[in-house]
């Protein structure tokens, strides 16, 4: 039971301590509240309005000016006691521990006084702006009315460089001035804010009228003058060029040149009236167009002299192309009497033919138009440009062809020499046989002795024919080559290894007494030789005198340079 007692009273005091927290913190808040009502409250929110009150109010700054004076006065007289009461509310519901309430109470507070702070800024940002109006107007007064006194002088000083448009401009000059005018009552009635919305406008007025009066004079004097007087050298300058011979109607100029002067006369009304974007723009490309006219008729001037001058070189060209094309046929008749020419060949040399004959078919296009100025001499000089350039590429194409053609009496003698030179290397190896001392000749040697004499046969059977084909020859001649090449290689292999078998087995022959075996070997290798195997008996040889003597091949290779040595001083 007294333990019961004592939890309860524990939990009582607990609770009363957490209740004093909270209204500690009630308490804080409310303390907080209330320092920020009083800052509000010593705000200089009066002195400010003050400073508009001493200017001249009327229209919407008199309308701006109640309207923070009224918003003001609920602040101080509404807003700010009614937040006393509810901050004595929330301190008497913290003392009942109605913490919510409270809660609640300080909630309000915070939010009145959030929203007279953002009305209190609001207010000060536009009391800022009004400020500003009042000096921005008057301080933009001061420099525009002089302005546009210099700007009504300087058109009257000037007033040739600008024809009838000086009256438009001077109007619109004496327009922005009695505006100014109309701007300078409403600062002096109050109306800062309206002045200075007229103001930013008759300044970006006055702005584009200054910006037009320094612009039109040069345009005008395009529009008047340089561009008339540019018209005017090129319709010469096409009548000079017309009386030399040149037919220059079919650039087509004359019709430009009568719509340049229409818009040029349609732009002087504009520029009468003070208005020229429309042919400014214009301007720039009748300019542009007008110097793209003179370089094509400079272009010209200097095509005619290269045309006349390049008729006759191409002319000649092709004559030469043509004779040399008819001395490559007579060759290629002649030829093929006595060789035979792939078809591929006789094609190329007919695509020539066809080649010359459309060159000189364009001549004649060119020639013709040149006689008749059908086209200009720009674009007959391009035409001309381009047959000299096909022209080269078809005397570099007949020149290789032509080569091509002598190479096949070249080839002919060059194959004649190469066979003869064949046969003297199989006779040559052959009489290396016959001279030699062996036994008698290996089966393979025979046969590749027999293949090689075959195919010397075939390319001299092949030379005497008539037509020839040189394409035959020469891949016969590969193969006799070959086969040549083969059998002189073999036959040398195998004399020197007839050669060193009896030297290997003369060498070992010192040795026989004293050692039977290397006798029976010998015998062998020497029955190995006298049945042709030149190579097998070599090794055999070699292989049974290694044994005693292991550098047989260095000593035989010795005892070979000393005969050699022997033989040459004998």
């Amino acid at each position: 039971m007294v333990e019961v007692i004592i939890g309860i009273i524990l939990i009582i005091v607990v609770l009363l301590i957490i209740g004093l927290i909270l209204r500690k913190r009630v308490y804080d808040q409310v303390d907080q509240m209330e320092e920020w009502k009083m800052d509000i409250m010593n705000r200089n929110v009066t002195t400010q309005l003050s400073k508009v009150k001493n200017l001249k109010l009327s229209g919407q700054t008199q309308e701006k000016f109640e309207s923070w004076k009224d918003s003001w006065d609920v602040i101080i007289t509404v807003d700010l006691p009614d937040i006393e009461e509810y901050l004595l509310d929330a301190e008497e519901a913290a003392d009942r521990f109605r913490f919510n309430t409270a809660k609640k109470d300080i909630q309000h507070v915070e939010n009145t006084l959030q929203s007279i702070e953002d009305n209190i800024k609001t207010m000060f940002e536009e009391l800022d702006h009004l400020l500003d109006s009042e000096k921005y107007a008057k301080s933009k007064m001061e420099e525009l009315v002089p302005r546009i006194s210099e700007l009504k002088k300087y058109l009257l000083q000037n007033r040739t460089l600008y024809g009838s448009a000086e009256v438009v401009f001077e109007t619109e000059l004496s327009k922005a001035n009695k505006d100014l005018e109309a701007i300078g009552e409403e600062i002096d009635e109050g109306n800062y804010l309206e002045a200075q919305e007229q103001m930013e406008a008759i300044e970006k007025q006055t702005n584009e009228i200054e910006e037009k009066i320094e612009t039109f004079p040069e345009i005008y004097k395009q529009c008047r003058q340089t561009i008339p007087k540019q018209l005017n050298d090129l319709a010469i300058a096409m009548k000079e060029m017309q009386e030399d011979g040149f037919k220059v109607e079919i650039f087509g100029f004359d019709k430009e040149i009568r719509q340049y002067k229409q818009l040029l006369k349609d732009g002087m009304r504009e520029l009468e009236n003070g208005e020229f974007k429309a042919i400014s723009e214009s301007l720039t490309q009748i300019e542009e167009r007008i110097e793209e006219m003179f370089q094509l008729m400079e272009h010209e001037t200097k095509a005619k002299s290269i045309v006349e001058s390049q008729l006759p070189k191409t002319f000649h060209k092709l004559e030469e192309l043509d004779d040399n094309i008819i001395k490559t046929n007579a060759e290629i008749e002649l030829l093929q009497k006595t060789y035979y020419m792939e078809k591929t060949d006789l094609e190329l040399f007919l695509s020539l033919e066809k080649w010359l004959e459309k060159l000189k078919n364009q001549y004649e296009q060119s020639r013709e138009a040149y006689e008749e100025q059908s086209v200009t001499y720009g674009e007959l000089k391009e035409k001309l440009e381009t047959l000299s350039e096909e022209s080269n590429k078809l005397e570099d194409s007949h020149q290789d062809f032509d080569q091509q053609v002598k190479e096949l009496r070249k080839d002919e003698l060059e194959a004649k020499d190469k066979i003869v030179s064949l046969k003297r290397q199989l006779t040559e190896s052959k009489k290396k046989l016959e001279k030699s001392n062996i036994p008698g000749v290996p089966s393979f040697i025979l046969n590749a002795l027999d293949e090689a004499t075959t195919r010397c046969e075939t390319v001299l059977q092949q030379l005497q024919k008539q037509p020839l084909d040189m394409g035959k020859i020469r891949h016969s001649m590969e193969e006799a080559n070959k086969s040549v090449t083969s059998f002189t290689k073999e036959t040398n292999l195998i004399l020197d290894q007839a050669r060193l078998v009896e030297l290997v087995i003369q060498y070992g022959n010192r040795f026989r007494r004293s050692h039977p075996e290397l006798s029976k070997e010998l015998l062998e290798a020497e029955q190995l030789f006298r049945e042709f195997k030149y190579e097998t008996a070599l090794e055999h040889a070699v292989r049974s005198v290694e044994k005693i003597e292991p550098n047989v091949m260095r000593k035989v290779e010795e005892m070979e340079q000393l005969y050699e040595q022997y033989t040459v001083n004998s």
